[in-house]
């Protein structure tokens, strides 16, 4: 019997520790706040459910194309010739010259920009070939023209005969925010049309990929992937529209490696735009021609670097947060003859707000000889409208 007391009276005991225990881990739970990150996120309103780009896939996918790129026979002989006579180590050791060379070919991803059959990729893409093949969503196949091709912006615009096409929608590429979402819709690797998602990494990106062709780069970076083929693609906001024609990688294996680039639509369409009514260049100039810059339009000016703008604007008392400013202006040049002075800050180009020499430099490299800018400067407290006529 004794027994059998101590034995429930252990139990009792027992009871009131579990349960003491329990109703102490109880408050401990209590203390904690609700939510532990609530203090970084006191300015933030969180987007309700998850995040859907499935609407945008659906809008934009029929808009991209599958491009062939081939060269002629003929076309390889002649560039294998002209390679040939313009190495004097292959003249001096001999062993001739042979006309049986391999072809160049290539595929990509382009963009249908017009219902009349104008679609725009990367002159990488086509500026080789002879032969150009468009093969649309509904697997209907063309034989596309070149109409031409600006290989310092790396945009080149082709043409197929037929009507009624799902053209894209553009967006404006100067509103991209850091953070926002899109999709990246090509051709890769030839497995047929794949979208792929990411976001907005950084803008006003020069990565060095286009020195060669002598351009001004203004490239968006997303981390969505982008793989050979899907040069010339696009690439869409959260709503389907575009934003930019992906065009390079950043990569030391040849495949994606976190690093994608596009060209911004807004640079796309004024180009585009001005090869369809010019014509561009039908093939990229040879070093011979002087691809370099010779014939192009300038302003004549010498601009502070960016990472000084805040210094100097002080050290000169310019009163002004945002802009360029003019260090030195050439003689003779386009900038001189319409006024524009050392220490002017430009403010605006052709309404548009100037942020970093790269806006200059951008806007004039997609501007045509003879062609009037206006320039507003900011000038002793001042702003100042100016009509700068480019010259080369």
């Amino acid at each position: 019997m004794k027994n059998l007391l101590s034995l429930v009276g252990a139990g009792l005991i027992g009871g009131l520790i579990v349960v003491g225990a329990i109703r102490l881990t109880d408050k401990n739970v209590n203390i904690a706040p609700k939510n532990p990150f609530s203090k970084f996120a006191s300015d933030v309103t969180p987007t309700a459910g998850a995040i859907d780009l499935s609407t945008a896939a659906t809008i934009a996918s029929p808009t991209v194309v599958y491009i062939e790129a081939a060269e002629s026979k003929e076309t390889a002989q002649r560039r294998a010739q002209e390679e040939y006579s313009n190495d004097p180590f292959a003249q001096f050791f001999g062993g001739g010259f042979s006309f049986r060379q391999p072809q160049k070919k290539g595929t990509g991803s382009g963009v249908i920009i017009s219902p009349d059959g104008y679609i725009v990729t990367n002159s990488h893409v086509v500026d080789f070939a002879d032969n150009v093949n468009v093969t649309l969503s509904d697997q209907r196949k063309f034989t596309a023209s070149v109409v031409g091709t600006d290989p310092a912006n790396d945009i080149a615009v082709l043409k197929i005969n037929t009507t009624g096409l799902p053209a894209i929608v553009k967006s404006n590429s100067d509103n991209l925010r850091i953070g926002e979402w899109v999709l990246a819709i090509g051709f890769p690797y030839d497995i047929g049309t794949t979208v792929t998602a990411g976001i907005v990494s950084a803008t006003h990106k020069k990565i060095g990929v286009s020195e060669k062709r002598n351009a001004m780069e203004d490239f968006i970076q997303t981390d969505a992937v982008v793989n050979p083929g899907n040069s010339g693609g696009a690439l869409v906001d959260a709503n389907g529209r575009l934003i930019g024609i992906n065009s390079a990688i950043q990569t030391r294996t040849g495949s994606y490696e976190g690093y994608s680039f596009a060209i911004p639509v807004n640079t796309m369409a004024k180009v585009a735009d001005d090869i369809i009514k010019n014509g561009g260049v039908k093939r990229p100039a040879t070093p011979k021609q002087g691809i370099a810059g010779a014939g192009k339009p300038r302003l004549g000016i010498s601009m502070v670097a960016d990472q000084y703008f805040s210094e100097v604007a002080k050290e000169k008392d310019l009163n002004v947060n945002e802009g360029v400013i003019v260090d030195q202006v050439e003689d003779g040049s386009a900038a001189q003859y319409a006024g524009i002075l050392p220490n002017d800050v430009i403010v605006k180009i052709n309404g548009s707000a100037v942020r970093s020499t790269l806006d200059v430099r951008g806007t004039v490299s997609q501007a045509k000889l003879g062609e009037t800018l206006k320039v507003t400067v900011f000038r002793n407290g001042k702003s100042k409208d100016i009509s700068i006529t480019l010259k080369s």
